[in-house]
């Protein structure tokens, strides 16, 4: 069930490379200091969710990408189409591990040795760090889980609205810059409202798989993001219908197809 995650990243470098990264991804690229990262996204004129990631910032004209799920190599080779004339390189690197870390405030970035991009790095997440390294843990990802920070499985790639995952909330998408793909989705979800499932914590009776589908009298009622097997429970981040939220908030345990049981404990409606 809990299976090590791997550190997919890439690399933005070159004169253009802030211009190119304001326009392509979601968040507000432009205020993001060298040593700092932010969460952000990069999605397709639908405003679904092509990739989450954290985007770090190690120079003036350099980024890290370190995917939330997805593959670096597809990524930057999707990248590449919309590069034209712009003076960027864009470089999967190979894929290294994912450890936790000791506390640094959120949004701080390390790198050892200083300045050395092709060492260990660290992102500063506030009780605990999340770190690029040679070795893996899984550690990291139980608080991650908890604080409602989602990673994506493969078949979620391209399926989601911001919303649903709560993409306003950590900051990766803002309504306040300029154009950039699926923007216009963006501010008319922000605006207007409408959509109809979200992000929540719940605990599962049986063990799930990341992208399952959560079934409710043979309807499709959400998705399994992430799952944690912990103390003989199953912690999970989800995307569920709001109808069926409404029904767990008034202190039910919900009984699923297949008789899983499911119980909310922590909801990010925006």
């Amino acid at each position: 069930m809990n299976l090590p995650l791997p550190a997919e990243t890439l690399l933005l470098e070159g004169a253009d490379a802030p211009a190119f990264a304001h326009a392509q991804f979601s968040s507000a690229v432009k205020s993001l200091a060298v040593d700092r990262w932010q969460f952000s996204a990069w999605l397709d004129p639908r405003g679904r969710v092509l990739a989450l990631f954290h985007l770090a910032r190690l120079a003036d004209d350099r980024y890290l990408l370190l995917l939330r799920g997805g593959s670096a190599a597809v990524m930057a080779e999707a990248l590449r189409r919309f590069v034209f004339r712009s003076k960027v390189r864009i470089t999967a690197l190979p894929p290294r591990h994912l450890a936790s870390g000791p506390a640094l405030a959120q949004g701080s970035l390390v790198t050892e040795p200083a300045g050395d991009d092709d060492g260990d790095v660290s992102f500063g997440c506030g009780s605990h760090s999340l770190r690029i390294t040679s070795v893996g843990d899984d550690a990291w990802r139980l608080p991650q889980l908890r604080d409602g920070w989602p990673w994506l499985p493969e078949s979620c790639l391209g399926e989601l609205l911001p919303p649903a995952i709560s993409l306003q909330r950590l900051q990766a998408v803002v309504v306040d810059k300029g154009c950039y793909p699926g923007q216009e989705i963006v501010a008319r979800l922000h605006f207007r409202g409408g959509h109809k499932r979200h992000l929540h914590r719940v605990t599962l009776s049986q063990a799930a798989n990341a992208g399952d589908v959560l079934r409710k009298e043979e309807r499709d009622i959400g998705r399994v993001l992430d799952v944690i097997a912990n103390d003989r429970k199953f912690e999970a981040l989800a995307i569920l219908n709001d109808e069926l939220v409404a029904e767990a908030n008034d202190g039910n345990t919900l009984i699923l197809d297949d008789d899983v049981a499911m119980t909310l404990l922590s909801s990010w409606p925006s």
